[in-house]
């Protein structure tokens, strides 16, 4: 058995500095220049502990850190990627985040986001309070950030310590309690804040100081493996590479990969069996991303954790996010089908359609429209919104309008989709954050709502109780006209009106208000009514000081129950009010 390295990925809002960040921590390795100072992996940069020591040592001493990690692995593509779930180890590829934060803007809806997956998959996590170079007054420079407090003006280290605690009461919010690092006195209840700059690179010292120590002490059993068991791992991205074909890069979080070793993945369709043909790393100081074969050293085996670029037999349809495996017998295969149906589904809920870019994303996805929007997908898979997806969301239109919605996260949309979608007014919320995708369709929903609310309201009668006023007949029949107060309700022209006793005594044909016709009367408007009908006669059902209220079909109380949510609390008393008044005239009627 042996300690892995910790795998850590950045996240946060765009332009809050994650890339920076991690070009910090990439620059200060490669700056040191020394054997062995840097090791760059597929989608991923390793910091050897010898230099992490280097960087921060004393402050390790000073907190009472003692590391035997072999270092840290940092993963170069931050975001939902990192947190495919892999239920065997408990949740997501990295084991522990940096959530970084504009301190001079604080928590924006990516940071949101990037928490409410931290809090789902139960990822550790620290805050890197960046751009602290921005603050009033700040002399920022590279080093500690605790030495470099000491040379600051008091209203520098004010302005600090206002942005931090406005960050703390927004982490509050969230379900965190949070902490200026130096300040912490329990590291398993407060998240530390370490004030930093990606750009000058103060503050880096106490994060790597935190990344490690913390790692150490609350994720040493979690590190802990069988460094010759066989692999597993994740695919981060699927790639054509000039010279190689399809390739998959993978961060390999457990056991060892070899050449020729029998793998399993998924693929967009089925499992993939393949052996694999070459295990390539970047070669030293190279730019990892680009696409020529000659970028790359083969390897023979490579040990957890690490990135690493696998070249193999039938990668076409493979399936990033998906977990990978070296195959062993057929517990490997049922395993993977297991994993990817428990994310992508079909289901006979009726809900929205998911489409995302990786598996991880898309998992990402199911968990924020749950827990943000109260939405279960009737379908979530990985890859561009083709036809097919409208059409299966135009089917769930008859089921329930609400639901018939398209969600695509970092994804195109062909172009037999969107004519589809406009055909049939399904619509489409896409975007690169989930949030942003959550707030575009709430205010879509809320807009629906009001519509259906108003179509709803227009088929039934609604409920009206007016009183009509001493000394107000203008007209005594033919119609009648009098003066009433509207006491509750909405009064519109075509409503039969009932008297206390429950006679239907005629149709309102006609509101007037100082002698101007109005197409409603609300509650406690004073208006003339013009009341037709043979019976409408005032003084024989019509009474002055009585009591008129709207008649309401019996068949459409039921609807009124169930629309219930649409009425205060006084119209549903009227409505109930009304319905024993018709009940009393049918017993009364049935009795004679």
């Amino acid at each position: 058995m042996k300690t892995r390295q910790p795998i850590i990925t950045v996240l946060g809002h765009v332009d809050h500095g994650k890339t920076k960040l991690l070009d910090k921590i990439r620059g200060t390795t490669i700056a040191e220049k020394e054997a062995g100072a840097i090791t760059q992996h597929i989608g991923a940069t390793q910091m050897p502990i010898d230099l992490i020591k280097k960087i921060a040592g004393k402050l390790m001493k000073q907190y009472g850190f003692d590391v035997d990690l072999p270092g840290l692995l940092f993963i170069d593509t931050p975001g939902h990627e990192a947190f495919t779930s892999l239920r065997e180890r408990g949740g997501s590829i990295a084991d522990l985040a940096v959530l970084v934060v504009d301190i001079t803007q604080g928590l924006q809806p990516q940071t949101i986001e990037a928490i409410s997956i931290l809090k789902t998959f139960k990822t550790p996590f620290i805050v890197a309070a960046n751009k602290i170079d921005l603050i009033q007054g700040w002399k920022s420079e590279e080093g500690e950030f605790s030495a470099n407090l000491k040379k600051q003006d008091k209203k520098a280290e004010d302005f600090v310590d206002e942005k931090i605690y406005i960050l703390m009461g927004k982490l509050h919010e969230q379900g965190f309690q949070s902490e200026r690092f130096d300040r912490c006195n329990d590291f398993h209840k407060q998240i530390p804040i370490v004030p930093i700059s990606a750009k000058t690179g103060e503050g880096l010292p106490e994060l790597l100081m935190f990344l490690t120590g913390l790692s150490q002490k609350f994720l040493e059993n979690k590190l802990l493996i069988d460094d010759e068991e066989a692999g597993k791992g994740t695919i981060l991205e699927v790639k054509e590479e000039k010279g190689l074909g399809k390739t998959i890069d993978v961060i390999l979080y457990s056991g060892v990969l070899r050449l020729n070793d029998k793998i399993v993945l998924g693929g967009r369709k089925n499992v993939i069996e393949t052996k694999i043909r070459a295990l390539l790393m970047p070669k030293p100081l190279q730019e990892i991303r680009g696409n020529s074969a000659e970028k790359f050293l083969k390897v023979k085996e490579v040990h957890a954790a690490a990135g690493i670029k696998i070249a193999a037999p039938g990668l076409e349809d493979a399936l990033a996010g998906s977990p990978i495996l070296v195959e062993k017998g057929l517990e490997e295969k049922a395993a993977i089908e297991k994993e990817i149906a428990s994310v992508k589904r079909e289901t006979n809920t009726i809900g929205p359609v998911l489409k995302a870019d990786t598996l991880g994303s898309l998992e990402a996805m199911i968990v924020l429209l749950e827990n943000e929007a109260k939405l279960k997908p009737k379908s979530a898979d990985v890859g561009e919104v083709t036809r097919r997806d409208v059409m299966e969301a135009v089917a769930e239109k008859e089921k329930d309008e609400l639901m018939a919605v398209v969600f695509a996260f970092n994804v195109k949309i062909e172009d037999s989709a969107k004519a589809e979608a406009e055909k049939h007014k399904i619509p489409i919320f896409a975007g690169k954050i989930v949030y942003k995708i959550i707030e575009d369709y709430n205010e879509w929903l809320k807009e629906k709502q009001e519509e259906q609310k108003m179509e709803k309201l227009a088929k039934v009668t609604m409920p009206v109780k007016m009183r009509f006023m001493q000394g107000c007949i203008f007209r005594h029949s033919k119609p009648a006209v009098i003066g009433v107060k509207i006491l509750e309700g909405k009064l519109k022209p075509g409503i039969k009106m009932l008297n206390e006793k429950g006679t239907i005594v005629g149709t309102i044909s006609g509101i007037q208000i100082q002698g101007k016709s109005i197409e409603k009367a609300i509650k406690g408007q004073e208006v003339a009514i013009s009341i037709s009908g043979t019976v409408a006669i005032v003084g024989r059902n019509i009474q002055e000081n009585h009591f008129l209220y709207s008649y309401i079909p019996n068949r459409q109380f039921p609807e009124l129950n169930q629309m219930n949510n649409y009425f205060n609390l006084d119209e549903q008393e009227l409505i109930e009010e009304i319905h024993e008044l018709e009940k009393k005239t049918v017993k009364e009627k049935e009795a004679e």
